[in-house]
């Protein structure tokens, strides 16, 4: 099989050279993925409104590749107020709860000062595509 790339249409991907989401294999890579909302290019100033935000672009470049939410084995949180992150749990116990994957959170900076959570997954392609 061959290297397939998934673009969200973000500015960002072609400006920085990178791919939404890279599909090799059974492996999907999702690129940190924060809240903006692509057809809009616009951001909320919520966390939460962001991460549901977030989960809405994760998902669609899975469904691209073939998978879910449920097949994210790892997750990876940046946010530059660490403080804010629990604030989210409800909508990661409503995006991820089934797939319970391994987790890490880090707080740092990030591109743009509105962003305020940016998500990067890697998921495993089902044998039956989702």
């Amino acid at each position: 099989m061959t290297r397939q790339h998934i673009s969200s249409g973000s500015r960002y991907e072609e400006e920085f050279a990178y791919s939404r989401a890279v599909v090799d294999g059974d492996w999907v890579f999702v690129s940190g993925t924060t809240g903006f909302d692509y057809a809009t290019m616009s951001i909320a100033d919520d966390i939460v409104a962001q991460c549901e935000q977030c989960f809405a672009n994760i998902a669609a470049a899975l469904r691209q590749a073939g998978a879910s939410l449920d097949d994210v084995l790892r997750v990876h949180y940046i946010v530059p107020q660490g403080d804010e992150f629990a604030r989210c749990a409800p909508v990661l116990q409503r995006h991820l709860g089934r797939a319970r994957p391994a987790a890490t959170m880090i707080s740092a900076a990030l591109l743009d000062p509105r962003m305020r959570i940016e998500i990067e997954v890697t998921a495993r392609r089902p044998k039956e595509p989702a």
